[in-house]
Order: structure tokens, then C-alpha cells, then sequence
């Protein structure tokens, strides 16, 4: 039999002829078996799609039966074209059915049939179908005849994932390909919306498979590679990365795979077979991540993202097109679908546009969720391999509330979660109904609710939520959005702003919080094996003693004549606190010796995230005006969990008892020094966890603005002693001996109140 090595660039060039033909899909699919069949010298060559049930159809076939066409359907792991599909690998085979997996399907007519070789058909690592060809002899297929079968997949995995198969599938059993996709992750923003794809890293899409001119392709490759590796050169001797460290090593280890001569001889040869440069790429990227997520050991999979990244990179080398969408091709009712992102990344979209988030990496107390929050956006995460699976302009649900995300919806399911934004909208409706009611509990306690904000276009929320101010105001969101650090006349401009906006209304500044995932790209951006327990917040403020003061001071210029209050985040000691204190004092006095009008009031506090301060707390509350609970660091730092961290991020829960023991004692010793506690956290936002600290003893809150409406709606239903009665002798028992959460849940049951 001859092999393939001489006919795969003939076989390509007429299969881009047949897939330009104006015929049916089944036509085009029949000629194609032919096509390949002849090329191959193969008495067989048959197409299975996997379907959206999780079986394989046989679509088309030359050399089996016909009539076994749409009838034959195989279970995902039945025979062996399943075990193709299952394990993404192809399988060579001189005795076929001598193989433990052989399953003998009499209408095929296959029996006859000995040498078998199937291959999988991927696109972005997801297998969508199997390509098999076999013959009566009994022989093992070589090594070239197996790459252009990889080669000839490659056209129909585009053919299938265009959607073009679709029409000749029955209901519920169409091709997983582009068909609905129902996926269950993790909420991070509360909320619902309904919109198109837009990939924060977006893949380079393949237009042309096939190649013209095979030797300029490898020229090509061999330039964008040579760019490639010059571009990974001057980031690894950039001199912020030449001093060393564990950085260093990750880059080193990024820049050796891109001299990987393995992973470039697989693209070289794919090339040779006839494709292009870019479809060689994500051929062997492909096929890489196939294997990849399959993999049960943790270290190969993260290598996974390293490799990805290399092989998009490459592809955008070779197709010179951008890392991603600018903000005017940003389309309207954008869901932005990423790996992991920042949350200076996710201010870069333009929130006119940007409807959602979905992604893949990332916890409910990451800082990008909470940025997602204070938008307003809803967002899901932890949808593995999400970026793999959706395609850019795809329609996509993504229901924060539940954390669950559509891809593709059908009509139905759409129409569905339309009646759901509408009844949000008319319960929204009945939010604001208690927009202007004070906040008091049936037992008469009063409990203060602001907003979270950061930025101006926050602003509105505090009198659309009928909030009694701003509790947290996060500073370091203008410097995250800026193109350069903003000067002192920018800030004092914003926050005069939110202080007009405010008007009587009390706000509280947090002085800034950058460092850890909150980088700045306009300063050097220093690397940490550990970010979160790093030079971050007043620790690079006070080391940085001219950023700190530049911003104090434009802090006490917007307050002239009026009330100031400020917080200083990550506080760990007492003596920290009157360090950053006596800047703002210096400032002051400062600012009186050139004429300026001073604040006529200035309040300063600092948040309680470091555990170290609750051994601290009498000390502290005989010097600060008020505390800010950051339950968010609170809680990772307490249980050591990092909270960017997917695998520990929700191990253990922020209404646990060591969680709220802590929490009440801050409580509880405010009150005896007479000093204001707010906690201004996301379990706030939560009303479970509203209810947990109205309960505790706290009388102020600052949560997210879509929060207010809920979490008053429940306070303004809460027997507060009632609560204390019931929840409260729960912390003095053993550890472990009851779950808080638990009968939080059913005391609101009983109480009628809502979750």
C-alpha cells in the first residue's frame, strides 16, 4: 500500500475545493470520506461527530455500509473510535479487532475490516468528533500516513465547529460543537445578563488551513519564531526581572519552552504536510491540550497555561493581530470570557458595553470580583476551560446569582432568563420602594448601610440606594484606570467631586491599597512569591512616604471646610498607625502655614485585616477615631488561604466560628471605648451575612450597591435580640460542634426573613 507522506498537500488542495462548492453538508462530508479514502489508499474512511447527548454518530462513511449513516451511534467510551474520543489520542492498530475495546456493530459491516487507525478531531484541545480509516489487510499505518490524518481532521473540526453539521442532526442530538452548553461554576457578582462573547485574550481565528506554498510557510514560522524568542529575551534581561528570583526562573522556564526543539519539530512537520504556519500551531496546541487536560497530575496542568500562552503569542507573531479587541470594536452586550484577569484589566472595558464575566480562574474574594461588584457586573468563575469552549460573538447567559453560565442558549432558555431580568427588575422596583425608610430592625436597632465605591461614576448609587454614604471609598480604583500616576490636582479633583456628590453624607476614604493583584503598570512593578502577605497598601505607603503624602494632601485641600475622614488599609501594628498619622498631621500643618482652608473636622481610622490586631485592639481603639472591619483579609489571612486561590479560596467559610468570635470581639471592644466599628467587606454584601453581623452587635455596614435594596429588605424584618438569643450561644461552644451557617439559615426560615 502506498503511504500517505506523497499525496497529504494534493488531498488538502482538493478538500479546500470541496469545502467551497455550493452543496449540502452531507454532500460535502461524502465527498470528503471519498477524498481521503483514495488519498490513503484506504478501503474504509468513516467520520463520527460527538454529539451533544455524549455520543458519537457515524455522519458519513466510504467502504461500510451506507445505510448505517445517522443510524450508527456509539456510546463515549464504546469501541474503539470512543476510546479515540475519550483519550484525544490516536489509535494504530494492524488487528483491530484483537483490541480489548473492539465493539462489533453488524450494520456497519466492519468485520472484514483489520488495520484500523482513528484519530481524533480537536479544535482548542475540545475533541469533536473522531476521523478513521481502516483496511482488510493487516497492517500498522506509519507515522506519516497518522500526521496527515491529524492534518485532514483539522478542515473538519472547522467544518464541525462552524455549525454547518447542525442540520442534519435530530433534536438533542445535534453536534456538541456549537450547540447549547449549560455549565455550573461559582458566583462572583451578583446579578443576570444576557449578551455575546468577547475574549479577554483572544485566539487567533484560522481562516486559511491550507497552505499555498509550503517552503514559505516554514520561512515564516522560522521568522515569527526568531521574533518570538527576541521578545521573551528582553523581557527575561529587562532589568526589573535581571536581579533574580523565583520570577527570574518562571521566565526562564517560559522562554526554554520556545527552544523547545520537540514542540517546534511537531509544528515544522505539520507545516510539511501543507497547512499553514498558524494552523500548524494550533494543530500541535491542540493536540497538546488535549492530552493536558486529561492529566491527573496538578503540575502538568498548570504547565498547560504556560504553553497556551507561548502558542498564542506565536499565533499572534504570525497573524500580526492585537492581544486583544480595542474598546470601539468592543460590541454592545459584551460578556467578557477570560483565564484569569485583573481587576485593572477588567476597568479597562468600557461599562457601557460590558454586560458579564466569565472566568476560569478566580474566587468570590478575589479583587477583580470585587471590582465586578462594585460595577455592577455579573460574573461567574472557576469554568474550566471556558476560553476553550466558547467562540467570540457566541451568545452567552451568565447568571451571578446562581453561578450558572449558557453557552449558545436556545430560544427557550433565553426567553427564560429574559422573564428572570424582568422580575430582578420589578423586584429592584420594590428595593427602591425602601429607598427613603431608615434602616431599624422590628426591635428598633438602628443599623447604618453605605455603599462601596471607587470611582465617579460610582456616585449615583448613593442616592439611588437611598445609602447613608460612602464607607469605603477605594482610592487606588483612579489610579488603576490612569495611564500614568495621577498627579496631586487629579485626585484632589475626584474626591472634591465624590465629596460634593456626598453632601452632608459621610464618606471614608481608604488611602491606597495598590500592590499584591492591584498593580499599577506605570510603576515598577515588583515580584513576590507571595503578594497577598507582601509590599502592599500603607506598607509601600509609608516606605513610599511622598505617594502617601501626595494623596493625604489632596485628601485635606477637597475637604476644606468640611468633615474628613480617612483609613489607612493593612495596618498590623499600633506603631504603623501612628506613623501613617503623623503624615497626615505633618500635611496638616503644612497646609495651614500656606493659607489653605483645612478640614473643619479630620477623623482617622484603619481597617482591621491583619489578624495580629485583635491582640492589639485596646491599644489601637485608645488611638484611632473609628475601625473599618476588611473581612475579605480578614478571612484569608486568619485561615492562611489565599484568597486569588481557587483551590483554597472557598475551603473554609467566612461564617464559621473562629471568623465570627473574631468579628464580635471587634464589636464588643469598640463599644466598651465608645468607638464607631463598621465593617466594610463582601460579607457584608451577603444578607446572610448581613443578618451574622447585625447579630454580632454591628450597627454599620458598607456593601456593594446592588446589596442595599436585599440586605435591607431582610434588617427591616429582623428581631435583632430574637437573634442574638438564638446565635450568639452557639460561639461559646466547642469548635466543630454546630454550623453557624446552618442555623443562620433556619433562624431566617422561621423568621420569614429572605436570603
Amino acid at each position: 500500500m502506498r503511504g500517505a507522506l506523497g499525496g497529504p498537500r494534493v488531498l488538502l488542495r482538493r478538500l479546500r475545493e470541496v469545502m467551497a462548492e455550493p452543496v449540502s453538508a452531507q454532500d460535502r462530508l461524502d465527498k470528503i470520506v471519498v477524498l481521503i479514502a483514495a488519498n490513503m489508499v484506504a478501503e474504509v474512511c468513516s467520520v463520527y461527530v460527538l454529539r451533544v447527548d455524549g455520543t458519537l454518530e457515524l455522519y458519513a462513511t466510504e467502504g461500510l455500509n451506507r445505510e448505517a449513516v445517522h443510524q450508527t451511534v456509539l456510546k463515549s467510551h464504546e469501541g474503539l473510535v470512543g476510546l479515540v474520543a475519550s483519550e484525544a489520542n490516536p489509535i494504530n492498530l494492524s488487528e483491530a479487532q484483537a483490541h480489548p475495546a473492539f465493539s462489533y456493530r453488524p450494520e456497519t459491516g466492519e468485520e472484514i475490516y483489520h488495520s484500523f487507525l482513528g484519530v481524533p478531531i480537536l479544535r482548542a484541545g475540545t475533541t469533536l468528533g473522531v476521523l478513521v480509516v481502516q483496511n482488510r489487510a493487516r497492517r500498522t499505518y506509519t507515522e506519516e500516513e497518522e500526521e496527515a490524518l491529524l492534518t485532514t481532521s483539522m478542515v473538519l473540526a472547522e467544518m464541525i465547529a462552524s455549525g454547518e453539521l447542525s442540520a442534519l442532526a435530530r433534536p438533542g442530538a445535534e453536534p456538541v460543537a456549537r450547540h447549547a452548553v449549560h455549565f455550573s461554576g461559582t458566583s462572583l457578582s451578583d446579578g443576570i445578563a444576557l449578551g455575546h462573547v468577547v475574549l479577554h485574550e483572544p485566539r487567533v481565528v484560522i481562516t486559511n488551513v491550507i497552505a499555498d506554498d509550503v517552503p514559505r510557510e516554514l520561512k515564516r514560522l522560522e521568522a515569527a519564531v526568531a521574533t518570538l524568542r527576541a521578545d521573551l529575551d528582553r523581557l527575561v534581561e529587562h532589568r526589573d526581572v535581571v536581579e533574580g528570583g523565583e520570577h527570574r526562573d518562571v521566565l526562564e522556564a517560559y522562554r526554554m519552552f520556545s527552544y523547545d526543539q520537540g514542540w517546534l519539530r511537531k509544528i515544522r512537520e505539520a507545516v510539511s504536510t501543507g497547512i499553514t504556519a498558524e494552523a500548524a500551531v494550533e494543530r500541535v496546541q491542540s493536540d497538546t491540550r488535549a492530552r493536558m487536560l486529561r492529566a491527573s497530575d496538578p503540575y502538568l496542568r498548570d504547565r498547560l497555561h504556560d504553553l497556551d500562552d507561548l502558542a498564542n503569542r506565536l499565533m499572534r507573531v504570525l497573524s500580526g493581530k492585537d492581544h486583544a479587541p480595542s474598546k470601539e470594536q468592543l460590541p454592545d452586550n459584551a460578556i467578557v470570557v477570560a483565564r484569569s484577569m485583573g481587576p485593572a484589566a477588567l476597568l479597562d472595558y468600557d461599562r457601557k458595553k460590558l454586560r458579564g464575566l466569565i472566568l476560569e480562574e478566580g474566587g468570590p474574594t478575589s479583587h477583580v470580583s470585587i471590582v465586578a461588584r462594585a460595577l455592577g457586573i455579573p460574573a461567574v468563575g472557576e469554568i474550566e476551560n471556558a476560553t476553550g469552549l466558547v467562540e467570540v460573538g457566541d451568545a452567552i447567559i451568565v447568571d451571578g446569582t446562581t453561578g450558572q453560565v449558557h453557552m449558545r442558549p436556545s430560544s427557550d432558555v433565553e426567553a427564560a432568563y429574559a422573564e428572570r431580568v424582568r422580575l430582578r427588575a420589578r423586584r429592584q422596583a420594590q428595593y427602591s420602594a425602601l429607598r427613603d425608610r431608615p434602616c431599624r430592625t422590628k426591635d428598633g436597632c438602628d443599623i447604618t448601610l453605605m455603599i462601596n465605591a471607587g470611582l465617579a461614576i460610582d456616585l449615583p448609587h448613593i442616592e439611588e440606594t437611598g445609602a447613608a454614604g460612602v464607607g469605603l471609598f477605594r482610592t487606588e480604583l483612579q489610579f488603576l484606570v490612569a495611564n500614568a500616576l495621577p498627579r496631586t490636582g487629579e485626585q484632589l479633583s475626584l474626591y472634591r467631586t465624590v465629596l460634593d456628590a456626598a453632601g452632608r453624607l459621610p464618606v471614608i476614604f481608604r488611602t491606597l491599597d495598590i500592590g499584591g493583584d492591584k498593580v499599577l503598570p506605570y510603576l515598577r512593578n515588583i515580584e513576590e512569591e507571595n503578594r497577598a502577605l507582601g509590599w502592599r497598601a500603607i506598607r509601600l505607603g509609608l516606605d513610599r512616604p511622598g505617594l502617601l503624602r501626595s494623596q493625604v494632601r489632596a485628601l485635606l485641600r477637597a475637604a476644606g471646610g468640611r468633615h474628613l475622614r480617612v483609613m489607612f488599609p493593612m495596618i498590623a501594628t499600633v506603631e504603623e498607625f501612628d506613623q501613617a498619622k503623623s503624615l497626615v498631621e505633618i500635611e496638616l500643618t503644612h497646609l495651614r502655614r500656606h493659607g489653605h482652608t483645612l478640614p473643619e473636622r479630620v477623623e482617622i481610622g484603619t481597617m482591621v485585616e491583619v489578624p495580629s490586631l485583635l491582640f492589639q485592639l485596646d491599644e489601637l481603639l485608645d488611638r484611632v477615631d473609628f475601625l473599618s472591619v476588611g473581612s475579605n483579609d480578614l478571612m484569608q489571612f486568619l485561615y492562611a488561604a489565599d484568597r486569588g486561590n481557587t483551590r483554597v479560596a472557598g475551603r473554609f467559610d467566612p461564617l464559621s466560628t473562629p471568623v465570627l468570635r473574631a468579628l464580635k470581639e471587634i464589636a464588643d471592644k469598640g463599644k466598651v471605648h465608645g468607638k464607631p466599628v463598621s465593617l466594610c467587606g463582601e460579607l457584608a454584601s451577603q444578607p446572610i451575612g448581613a443578618l451574622a453581623l447585625a447579630i454580632l452587635g454591628y450597627r454599620s455596614m458598607s456593601l456593594s450597591p446592588s446589596a442595599v435594596g436585599p440586605v435591607k429588605a431582610l434588617l427591616l424584618d429582623l428581631d435583632c435580640g430574637k437573634g442574638e438569643k438564638e446565635i450568639l450561644p452557639l460561639l461559646e461552644r466547642p469548635v466543630g460542634s454546630v454550623s453557624v451557617r446552618e442555623k443562620l439559615e433556619s433562624f431566617a426560615a422561621a423568621e420569614g426573613l429572605q436570603l
